[in-house]
């Protein structure tokens, strides 16, 4: 629930630290891992022959973090946020816990028969 594909993190910890907002590009693991553009870039050895690269030589490719090293970009205040969740009048929705403005719906309630 706390973060989702295309959402926009900051990284708090490690070489890629600061402010910037990135990209989720997708959640691994039930959301215990991220992969986030441009964050956690290694290079991997590639042999001369692979179809990715038939010249062989290193490849720049991005590589999971744990979600906890990151939190969810809240645009109202320009800042990395704690989520909470909360039920409106038929969805429920994310909201930052800072300035309590919406960070997207998270699904729709039953209509009552």
């Amino acid at each position: 629930m706390r973060m989702r594909k295309g959402d926009m993190v900051v990284v708090i910890t490690g070489d890629d630290a600061g402010i910037v907002p990135r990209k989720v590009v997708r959640v691994l693991d039930g959301g215990e891992k991220i992969l986030v553009e441009g964050v956690n870039r290694v290079f991997k050895h590639v042999k001369k022959g692979h179809p990715s690269s038939p010249q062989g030589g290193r490849i720049s490719r991005e590589m999971p973090i744990f979600s906890s090293n990151a939190m969810v970009y809240c645009a109202q205040c320009s800042k990395g946020v704690r989520v909470g969740a909360r039920v409106t009048e038929n969805s429920r929705e994310r909201y930052c816990k800072s300035c309590k403005g919406s960070l997207g719906v998270i699904g729709r309630q039953k209509a009552d028969a």
